[in-house]
């Protein structure tokens, strides 16, 4: 067997020294966007936006994991939030909301995996949950009416732990009325008095989250939805509920009659009674401004030219023409 060229030998040679080809450029997975924390009562739910779309057919899954101020990250224990292929982390599922409670700072981070292919990390800022939790209103609601007063039961929003505490206002009015508050109340039971009997009253409940003194979270609150309710009160309220205005109206009705029973039988006098006062003549009054004056020449001067004056006179017959009128005819 002939040798091979020399020159074939020296290429291969080169070939073996020869630099291997660029990796991928494209070695990693774009990263999770738009992470949002949902924080509402007892719900801690984390979701974010899924990674870009590559041309690998492979699934994507995501990772959470999550560290106190204080400490290492770790793998959320509570409920499954590793190699998931859905966008979001709920919390409230299994239990993790004990790790997140009260004034604890907690940090979230999500990645995007496929294959061998990573994500980096996104991190979510941290975060206490009694400082920026969105408090709902009070659960359970039931109001039940007496006399004179209303009787408020329901169930706090959500459990506390000794770092913060719930107080609650009751804003409520007649329909007709302005509106009172009544409270703080620190109890989930309480009885509003001193109310009208079957009066109806609205009412909306106003709770707030209270941290404890030496904590800089403000406090959070928020109102139920308007009720209103009647309230009740015994036989004899109800009956004087409804006669004194029957009454009322009776005795106007009454009194409106007898006053026209009265004006048809004494229309003379009323009429009497309510006519305009006699005037003095002008004649007189000028007579008493002065009385030395003569009476007849004041009324001779002053009286109406209307009254005592004519234009022209005809005389239309005689009483000797009317007597020969009448013995001719007979």
């Amino acid at each position: 067997m002939r040798p091979p060229p020399l020159w074939l030998l020296w290429l291969l040679l080169c070939g073996l020294g020869a630099t291997a080809p660029p990796l991928d450029s494209f070695s990693q997975l774009a990263a999770p966007q738009h992470l949002n924390l949902h924080l509402y009562n007892d719900e801690q739910i984390l979701s974010w936006a899924p990674s870009p779309p590559t041309n690998d057919t492979r699934p994507v899954v995501y990772q959470v994991e999550y560290k106190f101020i204080k400490g290492s990250w770790n793998k959320v224990k509570d409920v499954n939030c590793t190699d998931i292929t859905e966008t979001k982390c709920d919390f409230t599922r299994g239990g993790g909301l004990n790790s997140f409670t009260g004034l604890r700072q907690v940090s979230l981070r999500v990645r995007a995996k496929q294959g061998s292919l990573t994500s980096e990390w996104v991190t979510l800022s941290k975060f206490e949950h009694y400082c920026n939790v969105t408090v709902g209103p009070p659960r359970n609601i039931s109001v039940t009416p007496g006399k004179g007063s209303l009787i408020i039961q329901f169930s706090p929003p959500f459990d506390v732990t000794t770092d913060a505490s719930f107080k609650y206002h009751v804003h409520y009015w007649e329909k007709t009325g302005t509106q009172q508050v009544s409270g703080p109340f620190t109890k989930n039971s309480i009885v509003l008095n001193d109310l009208k009997p079957f009066g109806v009253y609205c009412l909306q409940i106003e709770t707030q989250l209270i941290v404890n003194d030496g904590n800089t979270c403000p406090p959070r609150s928020s109102f139920s939805k308007v009720s209103c309710h009647e309230t009740t009160g015994n036989a004899y309220t109800r009956l004087q509920v409804t006669l004194i205005p029957v009454g009322i109206f009776l005795s106007l009705l009454g009194l409106t009659g007898a006053c026209f029973f009265l004006f048809l039988k004494y229309q003379s006098q009323v009429k009497y009674l309510f006519q305009a006062p006699p005037n003095i003549p002008e004649q007189i009054k000028e007579y008493l401004k002065d009385p030395d004056q003569p009476i007849l020449e004041v009324l001779d001067k002053d009286s109406s030219p209307k009254d005592d004056a004519w234009d022209s006179v005809s005389i239309i017959s005689s009483l000797e023409k009317e007597q020969d009128r009448v013995l001719q005819t007979l």
